[in-house]
């Protein structure tokens, strides 16, 4: 440190204040002007990010940056007063620093993911995918508004009324829906599927109606541009697609404020299904089911298989012989000699003998 081309050395200006204090307070001293140094940082720190909080708000339009840089102004200040008070105590800059190097190259692997977040929370300040007080949506669905963005972390506070603290590694590797980025109005699509059997224009109008009836919906007015394309701002309904079992309709529409979307859509869905069982016209709302039609020759030929079956004319048919059954040889029928023995003791013959 230099000041008019002389250097000046606080070791030095330690030591003569040192000198003017007993031998026995020697240490003491130098400990509570350690801890007085320190105080007085803490207090200039303070000082300083009250007066340059707002040029430095003017001079960034976003408030997550305008907060990091005077994160920044209050740690150098402290650093600075640790430092200084470090040398009353007879701490060198010079052993500080090998230190700090030494202490580095042993713990580098430890403070790996810290300094990856530290550097990704650098590219979210200077990508700006939100700011503070942005509704965000993760890619599990979580919804919250942004609280606080620092170097290592954001804090997002959900809509269950939880903080949740995501490391801005993972920040950048996620997927998140800003909902509140330039323009806070949000487009929202329902799917309703009706029957084939009822009045499609009837229907897609009730459902077109339904919506614009329902709170925070927009009914209408300019259109409303997303980047070069401009859509209707009042809801339509058109046929999507004709399935299985009915006519897939569906609604889109805009609402006011993305901080309600589920209470926006419970509505809508409600006041369509409202609007359906009080409409003269034949609406249905379709339903995975079959259907068997059956015509005049239905189960004829069954019929008749049975009646000739049961005819007398085919009584006392055998059935055909199969090639299975032909294949099987006929069981053979062993024969037995038939042997008599006279009584007058004559020669004993068979049957088959002649007499």
């Amino acid at each position: 440190m230099t000041r008019y081309g002389h250097p000046v050395q606080t070791e030095g200006a330690a030591d003569s204040l040192a000198q003017l204090l007993p031998g026995w307070l020697q240490f003491p001293g130098r400990l509570l002007a350690a801890l007085v140094v320190v105080l007085a940082g803490i207090w200039l720190s303070k000082l300083l990010v009250r007066l340059l909080g707002r040029p430095i708000a003017r001079r960034f339009a976003r408030q997550s940056v305008a907060q990091t840089v005077l994160g920044g102004v209050r740690g150098l200040t402290i650093g600075l007063a640790l430092i200084v008070a470090g040398s009353f105590i007879g701490l060198r800059i010079g052993d500080i620093v090998l230190s700090v190097t030494v202490f580095s190259a042993v713990v580098g692997i430890i403070l790996a993911p810290i300094v990856g977040n530290v550097l990704n929370g650098i590219f979210v300040l200077a990508d700006q995918p939100f700011e503070i007080g942005d509704m965000i949506e993760l890619d599990e669905g979580t919804r919250g508004f942004v609280d606080d963005i620092t170097i290592r972390y954001t804090k997002i506070f959900t809509l269950d009324n939880t903080f949740l603290v995501i490391p801005n590694g993972n920040v950048r590797e996620r997927d998140v829906t800003n909902y509140s980025a330039e323009d806070e109005r949000t487009r929202l699509s329902l799917d309703v599927l009706v029957t084939y059997e009822s009045d499609i224009p009837e229907a897609r109008r009730l459902i077109e109606r339904s919506a614009r009836d329902t709170d925070e919906v927009i009914e209408g007015g300019p259109d409303i541009r997303v980047g070069s394309a401009r859509y209707p701002a009042n809801p339509g309904c058109l046929i999507a697609d004709y399935g299985d079992n009915g006519i897939l309709l569906r609604l889109r529409y805009w609402v006011k404020k993305p901080y309600k979307i589920a209470t926006v859509e419970s509505a809508v869905r409600t006041r369509i299904r409202e609007t359906f069982m009080d409409a003269d016209a034949t609406i249905e709302m379709a339903y995975p089911h079959q259907q068997l039609v059956f015509d005049e020759h239905s189960g004829e030929a069954q019929v008749a298989v049975r009646e000739a079956a049961n005819s007398p004319a085919t009584e006392g048919i055998q059935e055909p012989v199969t090639d299975s059954d032909s294949t099987t040889p006929p069981e053979s029928t062993p024969s037995t000699d038939v042997s008599s023995t006279p009584t007058d003791g004559s020669p004993s013959t068979d049957g088959n003998s002649e007499t």
